[in-house]
Order: C-alpha cells, then structure tokens, then sequence
C-alpha cells in the first residue's frame, strides 16, 4: 500500500476558459472521499476557488503548467496554498479514460501519495525579473531581425555600402543611408560631411558603394524597417531600466556573479533571473545543471546506450551560459577553463566542450550563491598547476628511441659513446 503524504489536497486541470477541482481527503482508514467543482478563469470566480478551498481546511494544491494559463490561478492562490506545479508529461491520464473531472481527480491521486515532481518556483519578485529578461532577450532577437531585412535590401538594390564600411549600423553609414534614402543621386559635396575621422575609406569609394538601382517599393521598405530599428532599441532602453530598477535588492547576488570569468552586467541578470538566489530549491549543483539542460540524457535500452545530447530544457539560461563559456576560455586571468576546453575539444568537439564549459561555470555560480563567497581564483590556478603542468621537452636518448620508433624505425646495437 502506498504512503499517503497529503491526507488533504486538491488537483487542479487548467484550461483557457475553465478549471476543474477536485478535492481528495482521506480519513484514518485510508479511504478517500472526493470533492469536485469547476471554476471559470475569470478573477471573481478564481476567488471563489480560494474560497472553496479554504473552506475545506485544503492548503496543499497540484496543477499542471498548461500554457500561461497556469499563471493567474497560480497568482491568486499563491499566498494561501502550498502550491505544486508540475509539467504534463508527469501527471498525463491515461488515453482514452480522459475528461476534465478524471483529469483532476487523477492529478489529486497521485499527488497525495507523493508522485508528483514539482517545478522550479522563484519568488514573484524573481519571476517579474524574469519576464522582462525574456522579453527583453526576444526584442533583441526582434532588433537582428530588421538588420537582417534592411542588410538585404542594400544587397537586392545593389548597394555595397557594407564591402566599404565595417559597420552598416555606424554613424557614418546609417548618416548616408540616411540621406540616400530621402535622395537617391547624391554627389561627392553630400557625402563628405558626414565622413568620421576614423573611417579609411575615401570619399570617392563611398560614393561608388551607394549607386545602387533603387526602385520605390526597396525605398519604403528600408525606411519602415529603420523606423521599427529605432522603437525597438527605444523599447529594449525602456526594458532595461525597468529590470534596473527590479534588480536593486539583489545588488549583493550580482556582484557575486560577476566575478567569475566571461561574465558582464546583462548575463549576470540573466542568469539570476532565471535560478533565483535561494540555492536551496536544487538538492546539488548537478540537479540545476541538469535543470538547465547541460547535463546529457539517460537513454539506455538493452544494454545500448542511445542518444545522450544535453535536452532542450533552459531556452533562455542555456544560450547566456554558452555565451559566457565562449568568454571565459578567452580570459587570460583565469586560463584553467580555456585548458580545460582544449583538453576536451581535441577529444570530443568543439560543442561538447562549451557545454562542459557552461557547466562548470553554473556549478560555480551555485557554489557561490550557496555560500555567499566570491569566484575563488586561486582554487583554478592550483587546479591549473595540478592538472596541466608543461610537458619535459628535453630530449634525452630515451626519448629519441621513443621518436624514432614512432615514426617506424628499428633502433638496435646502440653504442655506449664514451665520455670526451
């Protein structure tokens, strides 16, 4: 017979319109009654639901993350309920034997005997960071994506501004498209006031790269694309005073996190908005690396061991890390990680080696955060003396044979040669 941990709890299926609860209690004798009620989504009914269940005396609730949907119930009943919420793949029903009651009655089964891994939960504050970080990170995927549309409409229209300029979003450049777009023949007097000091090329190049062969609707393409340009990078500034703002409390974490190697202001948000700053909802610092998607999978069946890629978990964390690990092995105060690297490129790959980069710097941060203490440098110094000391090169006979034999000679009667 299974334990029975909740002897009162309640399993919620969410839906867009509605949700459907059931309530589960269980008396002395292991006999479980059940409760259930639909509820709509809108706030006075979700109330309502908080109601209910306090009326039932039923703090412990278990809900599935169906979509965003999850996220008002969850708001409101936050402050009164030790609230589970768990991925469908771990409460999914039995195909078939499916309805909204069922579903909810299911959910509150298994969670009252304890079966149901819960998902990773930060305070409300942390969650607010969060979702302007995520936000912020897709306006900034938005910001590449009308540089790429204006970079090809330069190209389709036969303007090679960018073979002549190093960069097509500078002063200089985005000053003369500028002025292109409002006239198309412009003469050498146009251009050369709007020429920086630090540009090589001449006057008379520039000016060979923006006759192109424009037609009206490129024309009205470009200027629309350089006016979305311009509000994105106006949103992303109002993002990100926003999350300054939000992130004053956390000051102190921060710093921490912008100690280790690789790290900048904007990846060190990133990555506390995502992981929180209590350490203590993961059991080790393997558990978040696995949470975050850099540890490979478990996939064995008969004795072969099948796909073992990271897993797809941590969207937004992941790509922050990678990037950082990319950073880090570049940084010459720490070279340890980029040893590190090198060691495990030459045997597995460039990819597999910054996922381990990654993660080595997320076991640091969780360590750190952990127990309040800076990036130890002399720890990866020590490790760095230990682990990749400088091979003898000295040549001695020994290792003159060794040589020649690798290379496919036979060394034979050797010769004492005697002391001059």
């Amino acid at each position: 017979m299974l334990t029975i941990y909740y002897k009162n709890c309640c399993g919620i299926d969410v839906h867009k319109k509605q949700v459907t609860c059931t309530i589960a209690l269980t008396d002395n004798e292991a006999i479980t009654t059940y409760k259930t009620k639909q509820f709509s989504t809108m706030t006075y009914d979700l109330k309502n639901l908080k109601i209910w269940l306090a009326d039932n005396n039923c703090n412990d609730v278990c809900m599935e993350s169906t979509g965003k949907y999850w996220i008002p119930v969850y708001n409101i009943l936050e402050d009164t309920c030790k609230i589970t919420l768990c991925h469908p793949k771990y409460v999914r029903s039995i195909l078939g034997k499916k309805t909204d009651k069922k579903d909810s009655i299911w959910i509150a089964d298994i969670f009252k005997h304890g079966l149901v891994q819960g998902s990773f939960m930060p305070p409300k504050d942390i969650r607010e960071l969060r979702d302007l970080m995520r936000y912020r990170f897709k306006l900034v995927n938005l910001k590449a994506s009308e540089k790429n549309r204006f970079q090809n409409s330069l190209t389709v229209s036969n303007v090679m501004i960018f073979n002549i300029l190093s960069d097509t979003f500078g002063k200089t450049s985005m000053s003369i498209l500028s002025l292109m777009l409002e006239n198309k023949t412009l003469k050498i007097e146009d251009i050369k006031p709007l020429i920086r000091k630090h540009v090589k090329a001449s006057p008379d190049e520039i000016l060979k790269s923006v006759e192109g062969t424009f037609s009206n609707y490129q024309n009205k393409k470009m200027q629309v694309c350089l006016n979305h340009y311009g509000d994105v990078i106006i949103a992303i500034d109002d993002i990100e005073k926003s999350v300054i703002e939000l992130a004053l409390p956390y000051k102190e974490q921060l710093n921490l996190i912008l100690t280790v190697p690789g790290i900048k202001e904007t990846s060190a948000l990133v990555i506390l908005s995502e992981i929180g700053i209590d350490m203590s909802e993961f059991a080790d610092a393997e558990k978040l690396c696995s949470w975050a998607g850099l540890t490979p999978q478990n996939s064995e069946s008969a004795g072969k061991k099948k796909s073992v890629r990271v897993s797809r978990a941590g969207v937004y964390l992941k790509p922050t890390l990678i990037q950082c690990a990319n950073a880090a092995i570049k940084d010459k105060k720490c070279p340890y990680f980029k040893l590190r690297y090198e060691n495990i490129k030459k045997r597995r790959g460039h990819k597999r080696a910054i996922i381990a980069i990654a993660r080595m710097l997320l076991s640091s941060i969780y360590s750190m955060l952990k127990n309040n203490k800076e990036f130890d440098y002399s720890i990866y110094e020590e490790l760095t003396n230990k682990n990749f000391k400088p091979k003898d090169t000295k040549l001695n006979i020994s290792n003159a044979i060794k040589f020649l034999e690798s290379q496919g000679y036979s060394v034979s009667n050797l010769e004492t040669i005697p002391s001059v």
